[in-house]
């Protein structure tokens, strides 16, 4: 069994952990953040936290270490995601597009390009329309 770290704050941490608790502009997700760490500083353990905030233990845990081990910029912030990662390269399609021209023809349409980059011409077109080509 994990032991929670234990936080303590300053008065100046407190404070910018209350507004933000408190804030109607603040992110819905930074408030209840801020709500965790300000309880795990009163000394409340992840269970109690959970129950109170009506949130999942697991995730008391998660954001009272983040904030023990980076303070207020790590709960600002989600960590990135996994996911695929990009197969495509923007940059080449945008240096082909503009710096050369497909053989046995004047200018690339969606259908050659992806085909000289590996890609679908649908992916393509959306690099095509978000670089204003």
């Amino acid at each position: 069994m994990r032991v929670a770290p234990m936080i303590t704050l300053n008065r100046k941490e407190q404070k910018t952990l209350e507004k933000l608790a408190r804030s109607n502009t603040t992110s819905v997700r930074l408030a209840h953040r801020a709500k965790i760490v300000l309880l795990a500083a009163e000394g409340l353990d992840n269970h109690m936290i959970a129950a109170q905030l009506n949130t999942g233990r697991v995730q008391v845990g998660r954001w009272r270490a983040r904030y023990a081990t980076g303070g207020l910029k790590a709960i600002e912030q989600d960590l990135p995601r996994g996911g695929r990662k990009q197969k495509v390269d923007h940059r080449r399609i945008i240096e082909l597009t503009t710096q050369s021209s497909p053989p046995n023809a004047t200018h690339w349409s969606t259908r050659t390009m992806a085909e000289a980059v590996g890609a679908s011409a649908a992916t393509v077109s959306r690099v095509w329309r978000a670089h204003g080509l």
